[in-house]
């Protein structure tokens, strides 16, 4: 991927506090347009992006991860069908925040992260990440989750009730809802991992709200009931029954 032009790669140790020379120039540099910058963080294989990037050619797509055997994938696919929306960040998310600049981002996808249960200041909805995001998101801009971890899902709708931040939509299991429209189609989008939550049964959930940039945010102090389920090579996600 060091050859790919729509790959960046900065691992963690290159970063040291300091902030990347395309930070707050993604427009100019890599995509020579003003369009609005869509993340999905912890991007896999990069399905998302690039399917996003396909249905809304008026927007840029940046699929950030670690892991670059999985990222190959979905940039070697872009590359391929010629996609100039789209790009690929490989870099630990916890540094997120020093690759781009104020208000750069318009929108973030998580797309089936892991829940963390054990380590609230590891997920990507906690109020650990929403500050960072705070950073380079426009204010009042608007943050996706779609998870199949019920754990994580419940835990977001906590955490954005008791911040009292703009919920847009909420659905427990998108197979069943009627929603119709455009994000009917964004939603049918499916991961490799998604693919597999569905082959046992698993309701995929959904949530989007708004991140304003004003007032200071604070964990949701509830018990949340643990997922029962193992997830993909990995060993049980919970030994206790309920985290908050």
């Amino acid at each position: 991927m060091e050859r790919y032009p729509n790959v960046f790669q900065f691992p963690y140790k290159f970063a040291e506090n300091k902030p990347c020379a395309i930070s707050g120039h993604w427009s100019e540099t890599y995509f020579h347009n003003a369009n609005p910058i869509v993340l999905e963080l912890g991007c896999g294989k990069g399905e998302y992006a690039v399917s996003l990037a396909r249905m809304f050619p008026g927007k840029n797509f940046i699929g950030v991860d670690i892991k670059g055997a999985r990222m190959w994938t979905g940039a070697t696919q872009a590359l391929d069908e010629g996609l100039t929306n789209v790009a690929f960040l490989r870099t630990n998310i916890e540094i997120i925040d020093r690759f781009f600049a104020e208000d750069e981002v318009e929108e973030i996808w998580l797309t089936f992260s892991d829940p963390q249960m054990k380590s609230p200041r590891k997920r990507l909805t906690s109020t650990a990440f929403l500050n960072r995001y705070r950073r380079f998101l426009v204010d009042g801009g608007v943050i996706h989750l779609k998870t199949d971890s019920r754990f994580l899902f419940t835990y977001t709708k906590l955490l954005v009730a008791t911040n009292h931040l703009p919920e847009i939509n909420s659905i427990e299991n998108i197979e069943n809802a009627n929603i119709g429209g455009e994000l009917q189609s964004v939603l049918q989008i499916r991961t490799y991992y998604e693919e597999m939550w569905r082959a046992r049964g698993i309701a995929i959930k959904y949530i989007a709200f708004r991140l304003p940039h004003a007032g200071a945010l604070v964990e949701p102090d509830v018990e949340i009931e643990t997922d029962d389920y193992r997830s993909y090579r990995r060993t049980s996600r919970s030994p206790v029954d309920a985290r908050k």
